[in-house]
């Protein structure tokens, strides 16, 4: 048995855990904050067979979508005397899936 984790924008959390209920995967959604933009994320769990790992990764995959933000970064203003700082748009991308899988030593379900 395999632990597959799968960060995933909210966005994206109820589509990927639905259209993993419909392939018969169970899956388990927490909520949960990224370090980077400090979002929200959705971290799905999902305990599968080895076999179907490959089919839970490739759902997360098709239904987590990547997309463009503009994230305003500050930036010093150059011979300010106070420091101040504007803001410096700047295009990221955001979005997509983190996938782990790991080992299951001991699974039960009481």
């Amino acid at each position: 048995m395999k632990l597959v984790f799968a960060i995933v924008s909210n966005e994206d959390g109820n589509l990927v855990m639905r259209e993993l209920n419909k392939a018969g995967v169970p899956v388990t959604k927490m909520a949960s904050t990224g370090g980077f933009l400090r979002a929200g994320n959705t971290t799905l769990l999902s305990g599968v067979e080895e076999e179907d790992v490959q089919k839970a990764v490739d759902i997360i995959a098709k239904f987590s979508m990547k997309r463009k933000q503009i994230l305003f970064t500050p930036e010093p203003m150059i011979g300010s005397i106070d420091m101040d700082y504007s803001s410096f748009p700047e295009e990221i991308e955001t979005g997509g899936a983190t996938i782990f899988v790991v080992d299951v030593e001991r699974f039960e379900k009481v």
